[in-house]
């Protein structure tokens, strides 16, 4: 006699299949760099449909990173280009803007650094109602987006253009700084560790980070939280410089209360 498997047994036999599939295409990302949904369906003998699910769930805890058809590689040491950053956890980047834009106040100068959280502020800041606002910013992409706001007051440092993130930075962008005043800074971090601070993987995009803290009244850290606990080529600053840190309701608990622990206001959106 033939026996039959449970509804339950099924399903975790598929539940295994999808795992073991998932962990494969983990595995050729982190090998080629680069995958697209067409080479993994063929590879793996079933739909495009499917595999985007995949990429999506792999994408969801970090594993890699999505792109238009297919993904790339996710390592913490490089530098995750602008066009990918901002679809990456974009409803909490939103969340932390809308907060930080809250702080902002009519006749202020702000620091925006480069970055996809810092983007989404100043989309925020385009909906605002003010009177005057003078913006230093480093990224020609928050330039642009709010070069016809009335009232707005774009100041660029100058420097070396990074293509990956539209961000001017170096020596002549740090010189431009020290003679100007901001605020508040929004600070946009790729990795922050308590122990050892705020990193990014660009060692100009951190001098010229330092020289923003310097200048600045408040120090506003926005960072979702995947950005927590990671670690990072160039550390821009302890995490005791920080006045405040926005980040969203996923914020791992424990790292939250040793933040607030060393004096540092946070705010989960």
């Amino acid at each position: 006699m033939s026996s039959s498997s449970t509804p339950t047994a099924d399903r975790q036999e598929a539940s295994l299949l999808i795992d073991e599939r998932r962990r494969l295409i983990r595995e050729q990302v982190q090998t080629q760099g680069r995958v697209t949904v067409e080479e993994l369906a063929e590879r793996f003998g079933i739909s495009v449909v499917t595999i985007r699910s995949d990429l999506n769930a792999l994408a969801s805890t970090g594993a890699l990173l999505r792109t238009h058809g297919g993904a790339l590689a996710h390592r913490d040491t490089e530098e995750v280009p602008i066009s990918v950053k901002q679809k990456l956890r974009h409803e909490q980047k939103v969340r932390i803007a809308t907060e930080a834009a809250r702080l902002i106040r009519d006749g202020e100068t702000i620091l925006l650094d480069s970055g996809s959280t810092t983007e989404e502020i100043a989309k925020q800041i385009r909906g605002l109602r003010l009177q005057s606002l003078n913006v230093i910013t480093n990224a020609l992409n928050i330039a642009v987006l709010l070069a016809t706001v009335p009232g707005v007051n774009i100041i660029m440092p100058g420097g070396l253009l990074r293509q990956n993130s539209y961000s001017l930075s170096g020596p002549q962008a740090v010189t431009a700084l020290q003679s100007l005043y901001a605020d508040r800074l929004f600070l946009g971090v790729d990795s922050l560790d308590p122990e050892i601070g705020l990193m990014t993987p660009h060692l100009l995009e951190a001098q010229l980070n330092a020289q923003m803290m310097k200048i600045a009244r408040q120090i506003v850290a926005v960072a979702d939280a995947s950005k927590l606990m990671k670690r990072n080529l160039s550390v821009i600053a302890p995490v005791e410089q920080l006045d405040i840190l926005i980040t969203d309701n996923e914020a791992d608990a424990a790292i939250v209360g040793e933040l607030r622990r060393r004096g540092v206001d946070v705010i989960l959106a």
